[in-house]
């Protein structure tokens, strides 16, 4: 392209009927590189937090199989990604200069020549998401881990996950993938990532709880040492720690090692046990035996058991039935499908435990229900049911 002169450039203005005063002195005249037309280049709309990370030499990294939306991670937060078109059109120019910069340069040279080396009329867009997790607990739950005698355990197919693996396939940031194997109470069996099987932990469980009975400990301050001498017998004395770490608070007194044992989590596994056997469960009768199942000193309450099981109040007498918010799906309108295939009318307070988890940040569960769901009055109370005839 031929260089323009700035006498073609004044020229120019005055076609354009603008006044050169009113301008920056020096002029940028772009010409099209080789390279511009090949489509290279993506854009990527960065939050200034996102921008710092990158900017400290951190790492973004783009989550997702190829049957899945891609998600974009930062080391503690997971980002959904739009394309989102414009109507300008974008061009990239190597070291352009803004006007801020042209300013602060006075001696900045009146004409400068710039190269564009691509265009686009999109950019990648990133909203903050929930962390996909629900594949987490699917992928560990393939092949749960009942114990080291197991024979199941030394034929089994299944493939086994470290955290590079998971990292791989769970659309979250390793921040929030580390918090949710937490949560879920997976431990790390020769160096693989594993959910317990649910009968081998009520029995170690049982174990532990036993030993707290017999030697009359308070269940604030149950020794480790002590258990890991007297259960080590039974069961290998790593699953006896990951018990006493997912069912106590763990602490040190006097350079000993003691766990205070959450009656809450313990109280919820017991009624977990004798309802998984049971389609309904009359309530007064589940409550009866659920008091008589747990260790003594700890006292049985309804709420303890919010996400895991549903009291059907208009049954005569009224029962009670598993249903795990974790079992359920983790979009939210296929989330609220089926809650309201499996109950038509909800009260809040009844559903706020299976849609609490759908919550973005700051969204309130209120919301939610505006959204997906219509509200009606049934004899005094307030009860929400779906806005879409349920198939």
């Amino acid at each position: 392209a031929a260089m323009r002169s700035r006498a073609e450039v004044d020229a120019t203005l005055q076609t354009a009927k603008l006044n050169p005063a009113e301008l920056l002195p020096a002029v940028h005249c772009l010409s099209f590189g080789p390279q511009a037309g090949s489509g290279e280049c993506c854009l990527l709309q960065l939050e200034p937090g996102l921008c710092a990370e990158l900017e400290a030499g951190h790492s973004l990294i783009i989550r997702g199989e190829k049957d899945e939306h891609a998600v974009l991670c930062s080391k503690d937060k997971t980002y959904d990604m739009k394309i989102a078109d414009t109507s300008n059109m974008l061009l990239f120019v190597p070291g352009c200069k803004t006007p801020e910069e042209l300013n602060a340069d006075p001696a900045s040279c009146n004409i400068i020549h710039s190269q564009v080396a691509g265009f686009s009329n999109n950019y990648w867009e990133l909203r903050r998401c929930r962390p996909k997790l629900k594949k987490l607990r699917k992928l560990l739950m393939e092949d749960p881990y009942d114990g080291p005698d197991s024979q199941k355990d030394q034929t089994s197919t299944f493939s086994k996950y470290t955290t590079e693996d998971l990292l791989s396939l769970i659309q979250a940031s390793e921040e929030e993938i580390l918090h949710q194997l937490q949560v879920i109470d997976a431990c790390k069996i020769e160096g693989y990532w594993r959910i317990l099987d649910f009968d081998y932990e009520m029995k170690l469980l049982n174990h532990v709880t036993q030993l707290i009975d017999s030697e009359s400990w308070p269940l604030s301050k149950v020794p480790l040492c002590a258990c890991l001498e007297e259960l080590g017998s039974l069961e290998p004395r790593e699953m006896i720690e990951h018990i006493l770490v997912s069912y106590g608070r763990k602490y040190v007194d006097a350079g000993e090692v003691f766990f205070e044992m959450r009656e809450d989590k313990i109280c919820r596994a017991i009624a977990q046990m004798l309802l998984q056997n049971a389609v309904k469960f009359n309530l007064s009768e589940f409550e009866e035996v659920w008091q008589q199942s747990v260790p003594e000193g700890m006292t049985t309450r309804l709420d303890q058991l919010q996400g895991l099981a549903l009291v059907d109040k208009s049954s005569r007498p009224e029962t009670i039935f598993l249903l795990k918010v974790e079992d359920l799906p983790e979009d939210n309108q296929e989330r609220f499908n089926s809650l309201f295939g499996i109950r038509e009318k909800w009260t809040e307070v009844d559903i706020t435990p299976y849609i609490q988890d759908l919550c973005a940040e700051k969204q309130t569960v209120g919301a939610l229900l505006t959204k997906y769901a219509r509200s009606s009055m049934l004899n005094g109370v307030k009860v929400y049911n779906s806005r879409r005839p349920i198939s």
